[in-house]
């Protein structure tokens, strides 16, 4: 069949992209799904830093391919020994897909699926398989989704079923910004009630992050930022303490508002900056959380010393060390008892063919969680 899908072919295309375009809207081919594939109608899928840093050539993928990770659909046709879903059923994409047999999903660290990464550098499936066609040559695959676009062929394991009645424009957030941010606060770091947290970067999975602070009890939440539009969101969302980071010393102002430094602190903002403010943030003891993804090949400099002798913590975060088929459907719960407001993330409301100017707002930092309606 044939889709409409946005298509990049070249990276580090001149901004602004309302004018460059490096996503072309391209009638492509889509292949039926094979063995353990399923044909999903996009609904919803939003515009996100890991798109972005694709564009922008921070994250080599293989070209041409469709982008577009974060999404919500209905299933159209099932894929032979998929038995476990019907067509209607509502579905959010998870941008990591886990076969559910290597060590690490065995461990029950499904964020770490070994194939499921060795496919998503590849753009392709989680079968190794490419679905999509561009006159004769194949299209790669955006981390096994593709939702920029009329229709995708997923992996099975790519799937969460999710209920009916939740808002496609919403639903589609769970598989991004929500697993990531969220979950950077209740899995990777599990913040303990009454601990003081402080969130570096307020994009779409910063301010979930506060969302999940909120959610987890934290005593005081301090939200840093350069955008004065976005900290005035954070304090709406539960931020206790806001901080513009061009006004002053943050690190000073956070240490002085958790006497002596947060308990918890993340960095969202994908800049090995960012990461060296949160670590000099964090109290003696505390833990440090990054789930920012900088460019490959940049280092972060540690302090050994300070590391062993006041017992810090330093992790790294990946779709927030979630379990998605048990993470999605609890968020969404809190969700409907108004204790993860996540439809207050959704900044914009665009078409597929606006795309590219979606980018440049993401770029320029004046939206939080874009959505494009198919």
């Amino acid at each position: 069949m044939l889709v409409k899908a946005a298509v990049i072919s070249e990276t580090k295309m001149p901004r602004p992209y309302a004018t460059s375009k490096p996503l072309s809207i391209k009638h492509v081919e889509l292949a039926p799904p094979g063995p353990g594939e399923v044909l999903v109608k996009i609904r919803a899928a939003g515009l996100c830093h890991s798109d972005l840093s694709v564009i922008n050539g921070d994250r080599p993928r293989p070209m041409p391919m469709a982008l577009g990770h974060e999404a919500a659909g209905v299933v159209e046709v099932l894929g032979e020994g998929v038995r476990d879903l019907e067509p209607g059923d509502h579905v959010v994409m998870v941008f990591m897909p886990s076969c559910g047999h290597c060590l690490p999903c065995a461990e029950g660290r499904p964020a770490l699926c070994e194939p499921g990464a060795a496919a998503n550098a590849a753009g392709s499936l989680l079968s190794g398989a490419t679905r999509l066609n561009y006159r004769g040559k194949a299209v790669h695959h955006h981390l096994g989704v593709s939702a920029f676009a009329e229709y995708a062929i997923v992996s099975r394991h790519s799937l969460v079923k999710v209920p009916r009645d939740l808002p496609f424009v919403e639903a589609a957030l769970f598989g991004c910004a929500v697993l990531t941010g969220v979950g950077a606060v209740v899995n990777t770091a599990q913040v303990r009630t009454g601990a003081t947290t402080a969130i570096i970067g307020l994009g779409g999975v910063g301010l979930a992050a506060v969302l999940g602070a909120r959610a987890a009890g934290s005593s005081k939440i301090v939200a840093i930022d350069f955008s004065p539009d976005k900290l005035a969101l954070a304090k709406e969302l539960g931020a206790t303490h806001t901080i513009n980071g061009r006004e002053g010393n943050a690190t000073e102002q956070v240490r002085e508002i958790t006497s002596g430094g947060a308990d918890y602190t993340f960095e969202m903002a994908g800049s090995v900056l960012a990461l060296e403010n949160a670590f000099a943030m964090t109290k003696r003891g505390g833990v440090t959380v990054t789930a920012g993804l900088p460019p490959p090949g940049v280092s972060l400099a540690v302090n050994v010393v300070q590391l062993v002798g006041e017992e810090r913590t330093l992790k790294g975060s990946y779709i927030g060390t979630s379990v998605p088929v048990r993470d999605i459907p609890r968020f969404i719960e809190l969700y409907r008892e108004d204790r993860l407001p996540v439809d207050r993330l959704l900044s914009h409301r665009l078409k597929l063919e606006e795309i590219n100017e979606g980018f440049d707002r993401l770029h320029d930092g004046s939206a939080v969680r874009q959505v494009v309606e198919l």
